[in-house]
């Protein structure tokens, strides 16, 4: 039996590469995009160089903060009513749990949700090495807000 997807229109990675969404500041300065959306996930990956790490040659916590918040953000927006609706962060947190060296390649962030309410998303990140080893887990909160009248 099909999975139904969490996400409420059709997304694919290239779509959401093409778009304005990863075209923000911050998500196209550190090289986010989006590589996998499943029917309760979507993944993204960052590369672990020169934009990434913290001076003594390891990957940057904030770094990876801002990999999670990216992909949870996009994850998020793709389930609720987007001419209805809109997601701002509210919080998020972090256990790193192992470093990664610049030039190891990328790192890759899976968001999938703990809970999709009415007014706010949880969402659970896992980021993973190139040999899929778990290097930090983040939990992100979502509220969910109506967009004003026009």
């Amino acid at each position: 039996m099909a999975q139904t997807s969490i996400f409420t229109v059709p997304v694919t990675p290239e779509e959401v590469n093409a778009s304005q969404i990863v075209d923000g500041q911050m998500a196209r300065h550190l090289g986010i995009e989006i590589t996998e959306v499943g029917t309760d996930h979507m993944t993204a990956r960052m590369p672990v160089d020169h934009r990434t790490i913290q001076r003594i040659g390891i990957l940057h916590g904030g770094a990876s903060l801002a990999l999670a918040e990216t992909v949870g953000s996009i994850a998020a927006s793709y389930c609720i009513d987007r001419n209805r609706f809109f997601i701002v962060g509210q919080e998020i947190n972090a256990n790193h749990l192992r470093s990664v060296r610049e030039g190891e390649g990328y790192v890759y962030a899976t968001a999938s949700p703990v809970h999709l309410g009415r007014t706010s998303q949880v969402w659970d990140i896992r980021i993973r090495n190139e040999e899929g080893k778990l290097v930090c887990i983040s939990r992100f909160t979502v509220a969910v807000l109506q967009k004003p009248a026009n």
